[in-house]
């Protein structure tokens, strides 16, 4: 099937402009000047002209850090592969790259394996992985040659949760040590685990038991000394570093020091780290923080008043916004933790809503356009190995396309949310911006505020390596 997008203004990581895109079964064939397209849809055959009068047209979201169904505290992720493809589809985002997780003692590849279970036959959107290593051991640095060979060419790795997912420094250094090899991205969780248990152990000893502790007891500073550790390991093996989910100012000027010495450091945030905090959200009246409870936590309103993360995102220090996308339900999942914040699941769910919220820094004037879309595609792909295949307008690159409408309103509210979540971080936003049409593939999954999708449709990814890194 042929469809000819015409009248809208194409949007890329480098500039804008008034185009008209040809597509062809599953993939663009041209990018033509406004009034040169007729011709060539009639010699196609062109089955279906959209009109994108008045929107931009861009390259599909790609959110590079979920967790759908993942195990922790207890429970699970509240959302399956297929709930949560199609929340992202709903969302303009039609790539997703979910954590395989391997805890401490386990095997990679069974590990592996049921990840590949999980998820195969069940996505609404294109899908791929990265390795959660929580054990580091010599089977799982062999497997990560393997795992490269795959199409899997990044791995995370964790300075917190210890006796789960945690590393020491020793094992971290043997890992990047194994990346520099073999050309993977070594994806880091920054936070002192060690000192930070021991904090929050204190905290509940002291009765102090509130959501509002989580933020309290993982203190920013925590997070800036295991980032620079990090880098400093990252530095000695000759590997490059990534930081997921970056939320402190701390962290951001060491990886900013880094970049500036010209030094292979990446780093991601979130949404909630730009638009939530610790004393209005976390530290909400009654168990209503437990909704907000994530890691790293909300940080206090002296780090969301700087402003230091849009800054970053403007300068390039954080090169991605992902989600993190880590549902759970407040009633039988959040309320694990009623007597003891520790025990609360960790995790905040917003991939139906990355790309609206990051838009509304272009309506606030913090962000371009064209950095809109470069952090939210563009550099995801090129980051993680999918790139000219995903992230781009171009002929030859997959026909991933969102027809957004800059003049309409996104409003977020748990009643209209497609997550399997009984509530919403973002209750009563109000965006400027919405996502019109989104297609996967030559396919349209959301056109009218309606969902033509279908699990399935979503196929697994084998990543090259990154391109920030050949």
């Amino acid at each position: 099937m042929t469809t000819l997008i015409k009248n809208g203004t194409v949007v890329s990581a480098t500039g804008r402009h008034a185009a008209e895109v040809l597509v062809d079964g599953t993939s663009i064939v041209a990018v033509m000047a406004p009034g040169s397209a007729p011709a060539q849809a009639a010699e196609s055959g062109a089955d279906r002209v959209i009109d994108a009068t008045g929107k931009y047209v861009v390259p599909g979201g790609i959110d590079c850090h979920t967790h759908m169904e993942l195990p922790f505290g207890g429970t699970f992720a509240s959302d399956t592969f297929e709930i949560g493809t199609r929340a992202a589809a709903w969302g303009g985002t039609t790539t997703i790259i979910d954590f395989a997780v391997q805890k401490t003692g386990e095997n990679v590849r069974d590990c592996l394996d049921l990840w590949h279970s999980k998820a195969e036959g069940e996505c609404a959107v294109d899908y791929a992985f990265h390795m959660i290593m929580g054990g580091v051991d010599d089977a799982a640095l062999k497997e990560m040659d393997s795992l490269v060979d795959e199409g899997i060419t990044s791995f995370k790795l964790f300075m917190a949760y210890p006796g789960v997912f945690y590393s020491d420094d020793g094992q971290i250094l043997r890992a990047m040590q194994k990346a520099a090899n073999n050309g993977a991205l070594i994806t880091m969780h920054a936070e002192n685990g060690i000192a930070i248990d021991v904090l929050a152990e204190q905290a509940a000893a002291r009765g102090q038991t509130d959501p509002v502790y989580h933020g309290i007891t993982r203190p920013s500073r925590m997070e800036g000394e295991a980032t620079n550790r990090a880098i400093q390991l990252a530095l000695v093996a000759g590997a490059p570093v990534y930081f997921v989910h970056l939320s402190a100012s701390e962290a951001l000027e060491r990886v900013a020091e880094a970049r500036d010495a010209g030094h292979n450091v990446f780093a991601e945030t979130c949404p909630q780290y730009l638009y939530l905090n610790l004393e209005d959200h976390l530290g909400a009246p009654g168990f209503a923080g437990a909704g907000y409870v994530c890691s790293p936590p909300l940080r206090t309103k002296e780090h969301t008043h700087h402003n230091d993360l849009w800054r970053g995102l403007r300068t390039n220090d954080l090169a991605i916004v992902a989600t993190d996308h880590c549902p759970f339900c407040m009633k039988d999942q959040k309320e694990l933790g009623k007597d003891d914040f520790r025990a609360i699941p960790n995790g905040i769910g917003g991939v139906e809503h990355r790309m609206d919220l990051i838009y509304q820094g272009v309506a606030m004037g913090e962000l371009s356009l064209e950095r809109w879309v470069e952090t939210c595609s563009t550099t995801p792909a090129r980051m993680f190995g999918l790139y000219p295949q995903k992230g781009v307008i171009a002929p030859g690159s997959d026909a991933d396309i969102v027809l957004y409408d800059p003049m309409a309103k996104t409003e977020i509210s748990v009643d209209t949310h497609h997550m399997s979540m009984d509530y919403s971080a973002y209750e009563g936003y109000t965006i400027d911006g919405k996502v019109d049409t989104v297609m996967s593939k030559g396919r349209v999954l959301i056109e009218d505020d309606t969902y033509h999708g279908e699990k399935g449709h979503g196929a697994y990814l084998r990543r090259g390596l990154s391109t920030y890194l050949q």
